[in-house]
């Protein structure tokens, strides 16, 4: 593979351990930390992207609950600005300090197939950290691990519809399992008591799976939730798969470790079950 195609570590030693004993061993205490439960298959699921240290609890008990099948789709917001508003990866691997994941190129193909608003672009993905911070829970989950990156830079609700529409398809053209991860942290940089509010208030929809209810509700009460997007790409797929249900895993804010309560991030775990 040539070295043009691996996408490197943007946020190794600063999100996450760069040592890669020390990232296993912190991923596998966040992993161990929730009641031992017999993990389910998941159609999707959105996680929290902060460092570790704030956020690993939380995505720790989604990906703990989850039967992590071989191919993940890990949707993620755009923070950078670089790049093009729906910016797919279709081929390569992703390097991570315990190994590299390779990109899934048929599956990638599909999408591309069904959503020709997707464009091929790495460089939205180079310094983008919100797909990173997932793959050390996944590669443990799942030793075969697989991937499609996609970074969202859109605020536009057709347009992340017609993606969720397009996933729905290509999975179920694929015939084997695949989980949506919605890379998402909730409410940004408000009061410990404002961001419960408003989170909840998001959360709502999302229990619902209601991906329009959760888009309307993010832009009228002023909700920073950066991974709207991903989430609502996510919703619309799940809901067009056959989902019934959806479950809040977990909730915190950046708070509940810190202990400033003035200026906090939010963070939900939620776990949409495939069906029965």
């Amino acid at each position: 593979m040539s070295a043009a195609l691996v996408r490197h570590p943007a946020v190794a030693g600063r999100f996450y351990p760069r040592d890669p004993s020390d990232l296993r061993g912190e991923v596998d205490t966040y992993l161990s930390q929730s009641p031992k439960q017999k993990a389910i298959r998941a159609l999707g699921c959105i996680a929290p992207h902060a460092g570790y240290m704030y956020s690993g609890h939380v995505a720790g008990a989604v990906f703990a609950r989850i039967d992590i099948p071989e191919l993940c789709l890990v949707l993620c917001p755009n923070h950078t600005g670089m790049g093009r508003p729906l910016a797919i990866m279709s081929e390569g691997a992703w390097e991570t300090p315990l190994a590299e994941v390779s990109i899934e190129e048929k599956f990638a193909a599909a999408l591309k197939k069904h959503c020709s608003l997707l464009s091929e672009d790495s460089l939205a993905h180079r310094s983008e950290h919100a797909v990173e911070v997932e793959l050390p829970f996944l590669q443990e989950r799942q030793p075969k691990l697989k991937i499609v990156p996609i970074a969202l830079g859109t605020s536009q609700f057709e347009p992340l519809a017609q993606l969720g529409n397009a996933i729905a398809e290509a999975v179920t053209e694929h015939k084997e399992p695949v989980l949506i991860v919605a890379s998402s942290d909730m409410n940004h940089y408000e009061s410990d008591a404002v961001t419960r509010v408003k989170d909840h208030k998001a959360i709502e929809p999302i229990l619902a799976l209601d991906a329009r209810g959760l888009y309307d509700t993010v832009m009228n009460e002023q909700i920073s939730m950066c991974g709207f997007g991903p989430a609502v790409a996510m919703l619309t797929a799940a809901k067009k798969l056959g989902a019934t249900s959806a479950e809040l895993v977990k909730y915190a804010t950046s708070g509940d470790v810190s202990g400033d309560r003035d200026m906090v991030v939010g963070y939900a775990g939620v776990i949409v079950p495939a069906p029965r």
